[in-house]
């Protein structure tokens, strides 16, 4: 694996940061990941856009686009990948232990390796935990993932691959790394990001191609949907066929499929749309 690590392109060995980095030591960093297709990264201008924010919302300064995209590029060119995952990580970089961050420069690095298509349908559960739509975390894709692991492990537990979480008032939120879709009566609804959910650009482009309504959603909703699918960088579109042990039969369902295709298609036309 060819790694960019602070200005630079190094083998997979020589990847290395600082155990005084605050990336590490607190998780004081920002990602995004992007699907890789035939050697070109999907929705590069959005991501980027995300990971300046995300980087805003932390205090961090936001890393140069242009360099960037020159990363991404060089990464891509050491190592062509017909379907892959590219991750673009900053953090707070050399700091004290402790949460205080020093006024040092940040670590930027990018990352590349080959995925496996997804299936069409998956099984989820939803988990006790929630979200907090009004931390200073919110809508920002942090490194710190530690509760994510522990609520897709117990998804693991129970067969599943993706938990489902509310936020602190009840309502529907996200997945552990997607957003989520439900329908109902026939209608297309997701979570707003006043939910406290990640602003997904999957989630973004399935709203603008498709009229999905942003809605606040109890929990219940996923009990009474025709149909729920989730939405990802490396997922696309992808239905659910079993939720907390409840079948969803037929899935990808009518509304669902009708949003793949339209995914598929236009995204195909546009790399960077």
């Amino acid at each position: 694996m060819t790694v960019w690590l602070n200005g630079k392109l190094v083998g997979e060995d020589a990847a290395r940061v600082s155990v005084f980095d605050h990336g590490l030591t607190v998780g004081d960093g920002v990602f995004t990941t992007l699907k890789v297709v035939d050697g070109r990264p999907f929705a590069l201008t959005r991501h980027l856009d995300r990971l300046a924010a995300s980087a805003r919302g932390l205090g961090l300064p936001a890393p140069d686009a242009d360099e960037t995209r020159r990363a991404c590029a060089a990464v891509l060119d050491a190592r062509p990948l017909a379907l892959g995952r590219l991750r673009i990580t900053l953090t707070g970089g050399l700091s004290p232990l402790g949460a205080d961050r020093a006024a040092a420069d940040t670590t930027l690095l990018v990352t590349a390796a080959p995925i496996e298509p997804r299936p069409a349908a998956t099984a989820a559960v939803t988990v006790p935990w929630t979200r907090n739509e009004r931390g200073a975390l919110a809508g920002i894709k942090c490194t710190s993932y530690a509760e994510n692991v522990v609520a897709l492990a117990r998804a693991r537990e129970q067969g599943a691959t993706e938990a489902l979480l509310a936020n602190t008032a009840g309502a529907l939120c996200e997945g552990t790394a997607t957003n989520v879709f439900a329908v109902l009566d026939g209608e297309l609804h997701t979570p707003p990001l006043a939910s406290g959910c990640l602003p997904g650009i999957t989630r973004a482009l399935v709203l603008e191609w498709t009229g999905a309504r942003e809605t606040d959603l109890p929990m219940d909703a996923l009990d009474r949907a025709d149909e729920v699918f989730l939405t990802s960088s490396l997922r696309d579109v992808q239905a659910l066929h079993t939720l907390d042990g409840r079948q969803l039969p037929g899935a990808p369902g009518p509304v669902t499929a009708e949003v793949m295709r339209v995914f598929a298609e236009r995204s195909a036309a546009d790399i960077d749309p």
